[in-house]
């Protein structure tokens, strides 16, 4: 667990002042083939926009690019310093928390929803279990939004990723159906499924 863990803390840390490239098209990802992304990531806004407002607390809020889409009272928590200090500016009303998702800083039931972006898809089995465990402990509900198998061909690998300044990262990486996601989760609500993101609501 602290092998892949540690890999991801500091591969997204150092990927912070790019991220946004990622869901924007740009840089390292301008020449991709990425058929009906804008299409899906609309579709995916939508979704988050029609969530009911709540106490809710965004687990690996990275730069905030969709924690600015929910509604209601929110805290973002990230292990990177630099990825709370572009969520900071992004959605100025929410409460930032740097620290780890293993456990939670925060008491039983302090919120009403957890949601987590493209988080739960790097983690292996032992961690995605300990973060199930201590999402429901702090919340009535959990939103988790991944990567849709769609596109993939595979559904999970060990990825090789470049960064702009050169650097190579080996990054664990899973992808989801709908129905998969949400039988993980212990039954859900598939709320959004396209050809690049899935998104299941699943009750404590």
């Amino acid at each position: 667990m602290a092998r892949t863990l540690g890999v991801v803390k500091a591969y997204y840390h150092a990927r912070a002042p790019e991220y946004d490239d990622w869901f924007r098209g740009v840089g390292r990802y301008a020449d991709r083939d990425r058929t009906g992304w804008d299409e899906d990531l609309a579709a995916l806004v939508t979704t988050l926009e029609a969530l009911p407002p709540a106490r809710t607390l965004d687990v690996a809020c990275g730069t905030g690019f969709l924690t600015r889409h929910l509604r209601g009272d929110l805290t973002c928590l990230d292990q990177s310093e630099a990825m709370l200090g572009i969520a900071g500016e992004r959605v100025p009303h929410a409460r930032l928390i740097q620290a780890d998702a293993f456990p939670l800083p925060f008491a039983d039931d302090a919120f009403e929803r957890v949601i987590t972006g493209h988080f739960y898809g790097h983690l292996e089995e032992r961690e995605r279990v300990a973060f199930v465990d201590e999402a429901r402990r702090v919340a009535g509900e959990l939103v988790v939004v991944d990567s849709s198998q769609a596109h993939s061909p595979v559904a999970e690998e060990w990825q090789q990723r470049i960064l702009n300044d050169g650097s190579e990262w080996q990054v664990y990486k899973r992808f989801f159906t709908g129905a998969g996601l949400a039988d993980e989760l212990g039954g859900g609500e598939i709320l959004h499924e396209g050809r690049w993101f899935v998104v299941v609501r699943a009750p404590a």
